[in-house]
């Protein structure tokens, strides 16, 4: 799968005293575009959990280039950049919608867990199928 976008806009209680959004929103806004770049490549992430597995973040970069104030709408693109089977990465690029402004770029890493053992899962070998619905979506 390509390249997907999400799109909302900013809520009030994301913003600080200084009427900008806080800058620990940006890895949300990263994370709600992740799941919809699941979603939309038929891996809603709750059909992993139901199976046992999680997927906790590894690592975080982002910079920041210019901001989001409330109300203003935003569209996050996302892309998978990485699978390996035991860790995933997307790549993020947040841009206002009204201006065509980057406010945020960014990247997260990411892991499979057995939920119940917290130990690492090799999901080419536990869910093939899933494995291969990733494979297919990684952007190259």
């Amino acid at each position: 799968m390509d390249t997907i976008v999400y799109s909302r806009e900013v809520l009030y209680y994301e913003t600080d005293r200084m009427g900008i959004v806080h800058n620990s929103n940006y890895l949300r806004y990263f994370e709600e575009a992740r799941l919809e770049h699941m979603k939309q490549s038929g891996l809603p992430y709750i059909k992993l959990e139901e199976r046992g597995i999680i997927i906790p973040q590894t690592e975080a970069h982002v910079k920041y280039e210019s901001v989001l104030r409330y109300g203003d709408a935003f569209r996050v693109e996302v892309r998978l950049t990485e699978y390996t089977g035991v860790r995933i990465g997307y790549e993020y690029r947040i841009v206002n919608a009204e201006t065509g402004k980057t406010a945020a770029e960014g990247k997260t890493c990411h892991c499979f867990l057995d939920d119940a053992k917290r130990t690492p899962v090799n999901l080419k070998k536990r869910l093939p199928e899933f494995s291969a619905a990733f494979e297919n979506g990684i952007d190259r």
